[in-house]
């Protein structure tokens, strides 16, 4: 009798908690839904399909990003660079689409358009090893190793092209370097390349956090880095790791970027940074670390994407843009905190003294 009147209410607190988790996880999900159904309600071109892939081409730059922003701040650190580091490798693109003078040779080389993404992918990870070396071998805090790197790629951006933008990226059919616009205009099965590119990169991305020994190894030292140090994780190891990978998909969202533009300026990727990090918050992660999904991040970058886009076409300034952004910001950061604060209450245990009382 005592049995079955102690298990009733357990049941129907685990279902209401249940419930109050499934709309905390998924508000993400549900505010992309309200976005689409309140701006297809105030604009009758905004629920289409082509404005949609529109839409979808635009995210694809901040998802790339968020999605290496996310590996970093499941470790517990923080990636101020990608922004410039996006910036650098659509320069860097741009530099050796324009041709590569050997003044010694008297020659110009172009390099074709695969050697052009093979090199801006490792200065990608050179930058991210560069952070992760600073953060986990010469214990610099992450949050000052990642701006100091800031201000350094964007100073060779600058420096390289004198504040100009290279123009006319397209190549020449006669020189061999034609095919870097096929990253920003064509489509494939109706899909833009760049979207097709962010799924890709977020299948891998789920794949190794969900089923591998490194995914593993960043959550555990989001967790706690000097518990899962002491268990065996490689944990300086696993923190350059995610920092490369967080500057290979800032390379490839510069080259996405790059292309879609035919273009390649400085300043490119400025404040981009932000963006990532809000579309990571957006999605759920907790910026402690230790908490965190490819699908939330992947969500977080589309609801921030169909927002802005979704306020440019209903003709809204871009400074109330501007504030509606952060509004999302600041009220995802609530709810994070709604969530991961809260403290499942321990059933109190009898003492021995009172079990044998009983």
């Amino acid at each position: 009798m005592t049995t079955s009147t102690a298990s009733a209410p357990r049941k129907a607190g685990s279902e209401g908690f249940d419930l109050a988790r499934l709309l905390l996880e998924g508000r993400a999900f549900f505010a992309l839904i309200a976005i689409i159904v309140v701006f297809s309600i105030l604009s009758p071109f905004y629920f289409t399909v082509n404005n949609f892939l529109i839409m979808a081409s635009h995210v694809a730059i901040f998802g790339l990003l968020a999605i290496g922003m996310l590996l970093v701040i499941l470790t517990g650190g923080i990636d101020l660079s990608v922004g410039s580091t996006l910036g650098l490798a659509g320069v860097i693109a741009g530099f050796l689409m324009q041709g590569v003078t050997l003044p010694a040779f008297g020659v110009v080389l172009y390099p074709p358009v695969w050697a052009v993404v093979v090199l801006t992918c490792a200065l990608g990870a050179l930058i991210g090893l560069l952070n992760g070396a600073l953060i986990a071998y010469l214990k610099v805090p992450a949050f000052v190793a990642t701006l100091g790197v800031l201000y350094v790629a964007r100073g060779v951006a600058l420096l390289m092209t004198n504040g100009l933008t290279y123009n006319n990226l397209g190549g020449r059919a006669d020189l061999g370097n034609t095919g870097f616009d096929w990253l920003g205009f064509n489509r494939l099965f109706g899909v833009p390349i760049g979207v097709l590119i962010l799924a890709v990169v977020a299948l891998i991305g789920s794949v190794l956090l969900s089923r591998t020994a490194f995914g593993r190894w960043v959550y555990a030292t989001g967790g706690n880095a000097r518990a899962a140090e002491l268990s065996g994780v490689p944990v300086p190891r696993t923190q350059i790791l995610v920092y490369v990978l967080s500057g290979v998909c800032a390379a490839i969202a510069g080259l996405v970027l790059s292309s879609q533009l035919t273009s390649a300026g400085p300043t490119a990727g400025s404040t981009y940074e932000l963006t990532a990090i809000a579309a990571v918050v957006v999605g759920g992660a907790a910026l402690t670390g230790g908490r965190g999904t490819v699908r939330g991040t992947l969500l977080g970058a589309f609801v921030i994407g169909f927002l802005s886009d979704g306020l440019v076409i209903i003709g809204v300034s871009s400074y109330w843009q501007t504030v509606f952004t952060g509004a999302v910001i600041v009220l995802a950061v609530l709810l994070n905190s709604i969530q991961y604060g809260r403290r499942p209450k321990r059933a109190a245990t009898p003492s021995p003294q009172q079990g044998a009382k009983a």
